[in-house]
């Protein structure tokens, strides 16, 4: 298998969308500063969602101490889990809803949104999300979580980093274990990030003839 040569931050595209892969094994000397993780949350918080609710929470485990935690919950993904220079659990928030206002405050204060269209969305929006139904709400923002999490792998690719979406782990006890209301939080996915040890796999994709259809 080819060494890393490619995994170097970068700016192309086509590069970032192409050669992105599921890392299986990284470097477990290279740690990601939290400053440099935060740029890359911040740029892949850019990603759309529902009435720009933002959904979206992160637990970055990045010590030996935090790995061992949910080193239980990760089945057979431990060495992915134990090697990266970070996991992220990803969770959906069904209260994302009381985040509205600063939302939507801040937007008219940065000139983005009048005060009378910010007014009229929140009172229509606040609640109809308040009193939404379980499954409603959680298809909402498993949807808009799912948007953030790929984009966090390309912008991870675009630092030069690695990544593996985990869906094997125990995701009825991962939030208590991270200190987290499990009726409040769903649990989306655990993201390994670092500096992967080869290039991965490259893998077969399904033509379009197959996956698309034109009426």
């Amino acid at each position: 298998m080819q060494t890393t040569q490619t995994f170097q931050k970068t700016n192309d595209f086509n590069d970032i969308m192409n050669n992105r892969r599921s890392i299986k094994q990284y470097d477990p000397t290279v740690k990601i500063s939290r400053e440099e993780m935060s740029q890359i949350i911040e740029q892949a918080s850019t990603a759309p969602s529902s009435i720009n609710m933002q959904p979206w929470r992160f637990v970055v485990i990045d010590t030996e101490e935090g790995k061992e935690k949910i080193a239980p919950l990760a089945s057979f993904n431990l060495e992915k889990v134990m090697s990266a220079s970070a996991v992220i659990a990803i969770f959906a928030d069904l209260k994302n809803i009381e985040y509205g206002e600063e939302i939507y405050g801040k937007a008219v204060e940065l000139g983005y949104m009048p005060a009378d269209v910010m007014r009229a969305q929140l009172d229509y929006f606040k609640p109809a999300y308040e009193n939404a139904p379980y499954d409603t709400m959680k298809d909402i923002i498993m949807l808009d979580t799912g948007l953030v999490s790929m984009q966090l792998m390309l912008v991870a690719r675009a630092h030069g980093y690695g990544t593996n979406p985990i869906g094997g782990y125990d995701k009825e006890n991962i939030a208590e274990v991270l200190d987290l209301d499990k009726d409040r939080y769903v649990p989306v996915m655990l993201l390994t990030i670092g500096k992967a040890l080869n290039d991965g796999f490259q893998s077969y994709r399904l033509p379009v003839e197959t996956t698309t259809q034109w009426k």
